[in-house]
C-alpha cells in the first residue's frame, strides 16, 4: 500500500462506493475488497461508511487495517462514528486511540467510554500523557479544543542557516507549516518567522532580524468563532496559541482544524434551525431517530394546535365566506418565509459577533422598515390580484392590509427570537425555523380572519 492513500474526486468517491456495494451485494472476495479500501485516504473511506446502511458498514469497517481505524473514526461524523465504537471492545478501541496525536486524541475522547480515555493515558509516554490531559482540560468550542502540539520553534539570536538545519533533521514539516514560532529561553513567544522570509533571506542573517514580532496570537481560552474570524480576516494558515498569564507558546491552531470547526457549526446551526437536536445518522435506527426529533416536533404540534384553534375562533367567518379560506394560507406562508429570512440573517449575525446590545433598536427599527417597504408592494398586488378573482374591493383592501401587517409581526419576532434566547445563554438558532413559522401562521391567520371580520361581515 501506498504511505500516502489515494485522495479521490468527488465522482472518483461515487464510483468507489458503487463498486464497494457491488461487491458487497455479491458478496465478493473480501480480500480483494480489502485491497480496495487499503488504497484509499482516511477521509474517502469515511466517505463511504457513512453513505452505507449499518450492516455494510460493519462489513467494510471490519475489513479495514487496525491501524488504520484511529484516523478514519476521526474523519467520521459523530452519529457514525458513534455506532461503530459501539461495536468495538475496549482493546480495540485502545489501539486504534493509540496510533493517533494527542490533539487528536481528544477529539476521539468524547466519543470513547471513560475506561477506554484512562487506557490510553496510561499506554503513552510520559510527554504524550502531559500534551493529552492539557488537550481534555479545554472545553469544547475553545481555541484550546483546536489547537495541536505539533510546531516547530526557533531562538531569535539563531541563523537562518541553524534554522533551516532544523527544518531539514526533520523526517517531514507538520501538515501546514508557514511559519516557525521564535521564543525565548523561557518558551516565551517572540515573534514568528514565516518560511517565505526564511527561503529567501540570506543565511547569514539572525532570526531577529527576519522574524515578524507582531503576529496574531490566539489564547486557549478563546471562543473558536473567534479564532476563525481572524483567519478569515487575515487569510491565515495557522497561528499561535500563548498562554494569557505567562505568554508563553503551548501550541498552534491550523487552518484546517478552523475549516472543519465551521464545517461543524455550520451543520449544528442548520440542523438547530430544523428543531434538531444533534447530527443524525442516515441509516441510524428508527428508535434513535424518533429520539432525536420529537422534542421540537412535539413543540411544533402545540403550536399548530393553536394555529387550529385560532382558525376555529372564526368558523362563522369562515362560513359566511368561503374566500376566506382559500386566502388565509397566502398571508401565513409568506410570513413564515419573511420571518425566517429575519431570524437567519440575524443568527448568522449573532455567530459573528456582529451584533451589539446598544445597537438591537436599529436592527429592529431597518427589519421593520423593510418589512413595511415589502408590505406596500407585495401586499398591494396580492389585493389587487384578490380583487380581480373576487371582484371585492373591501377583501383585495383586507388581504393587503393583513399581509403588511404580518410581516412587520414576522420581523419582530425574526428579531426578537434569537435575541432572546441569546440574551438567556442559549443557542440562538435552536428550533428558530419552528418558532418563527408558529408565530406568523397564528399571527398571520388571528390578523387576516380578525380583519375580515370586522370590515367584511
Amino acid at each position: 500500500m501506498s504511505e500516502f492513500p489515494t485522495r479521490l474526486e468527488v465522482e472518483d468517491l461515487q464510483q468507489n462506493l458503487h463498486a464497494v456495494q457491488e461487491k458487497l451485494v455479491h458478496r465478493h472476495d473480501p480480500a480483494a475488497l480489502r485491497v480496495e479500501l487499503d488504497k484509499l485516504h482516511p477521509a474517502d473511506l469515511a466517505y463511504i461508511l457513512e453513505a452505507l446502511p449499518l450492516e455494510e458498514r460493519l462489513v467494510v469497517w471490519n475489513l479495514v487495517k487496525a491501524e488504520r481505524e484511529g484516523e478514519i473514526l476521526l474523519e467520521l461524523s459523530d452519529a457514525v462514528r458513534e455506532s461503530l465504537i459501539a461495536t468495538m471492545d475496549s482493546k480495540e478501541l485502545v489501539a486504534a486511540a493509540e496510533t493517533l496525536e494527542a490533539d487528536e486524541i481528544a477529539d476521539l475522547a468524547p466519543d470513547l467510554p471513560d475506561g477506554v480515555v484512562q487506557d490510553v493515558i496510561r499506554a503513552l509516554p510520559q510527554e504524550e500523557r502531559v500534551l493529552l490531559r492539557a488537550a481534555l482540560s479545554y472545553d469544547e468550542g475553545t481555541v484550546g479544543a483546536l489547537m495541536d502540539f505539533d510546531q516547530i520553534t526557533v531562538r531569535e539570536d539563531a541563523t537562518l542557516e541553524a534554522a533551516t538545519r532544523t527544518l531539514r533533521s526533520l523526517d517531514e514539516l507538520p501538515a501546514h507549516t508557514d511559519q516557525l514560532f521564535v521564543v525565548d529561553r523561557v518558551e516565551r513567544l517572540t515573534g514568528t518567522l514565516p518560511l517565505a522570509r526564511l527561503i529567501v533571506s540570506d543565511l547569514a542573517r539572525m532570526v531577529g532580524e527576519v522574524m515578524v514580532p507582531e503576529s496574531v496570537k490566539l489564547r486557549p481560552e478563546d471562543r473558536a468563532e473567534d479564532a476563525a474570524q481572524a483567519f478569515e480576516r487575515y487569510d491565515l494558515a495557522s497561528a499561535p496559541v500563548v498562554d494569557l498569564i505567562t505568554g508563553r507558546l503551548v501550541g498552534r491552531v491550523t487552518v484546517n482544524a478552523v475549516v472543519d470547526h465551521i464545517r461543524e457549526k455550520g451543520a449544528e446551526t442548520q440542523l438547530a434551525e430544523a428543531g434538531l437536536s444533534r447530527e443524525e445518522d442516515v441509516f441510524a435506527s428508527v428508535w434513535n431517530s424518533f429520539k432525536n426529533r420529537w422534542a421540537w416536533l412535539a413543540v411544533n404540534l402545540v403550536t399548530a394546535f393553536i394555529a387550529s384553534r385560532v382558525i376555529g375562533a372564526f368558523e362563522g367567518s369562515i362560513e359566511k365566506l368561503v374566500a376566506l379560506a382559500a386566502l388565509m394560507p397566502i398571508v401565513a406562508g409568506i410570513g413564515g418565509n419573511s420571518g425566517n429570512q429575519t431570524i437567519t440573517m440575524i443568527v448568522r449575525a449573532l455567530a459573528l459577533g456582529q451584533i451589539q446590545s446598544a445597537y438591537w433598536t436599529k436592527l429592529i427599527a431597518k427589519e421593520l422598515g423593510v418589512a413595511t417597504l415589502n408590505g406596500v408592494i407585495w401586499g398591494g398586488l396580492l389585493g389587487c390580484a384578490t380583487y380581480l378573482l373576487y371582484g371585492s374591493v373591501a377583501l383585495g383592501g383586507v388581504m393587503a392590509l393583513a399581509m403588511l401587517l404580518n410581516l412587520l409581526l414576522a420581523a419582530g419576532m425574526g428579531v426578537a427570537i434569537p435575541a432572546l434566547r441569546a440574551r438567556l445563554g442559549r443557542d440562538p438558532a435552536v428550533g428558530s425555523s419552528v418558532l418563527i413559522t408558529a408565530c406568523t401562521d397564528s399571527g398571520g391567520f388571528f390578523i387576516f380572519l380578525g380583519l375580515a371580520t370586522v370590515f367584511l361581515l
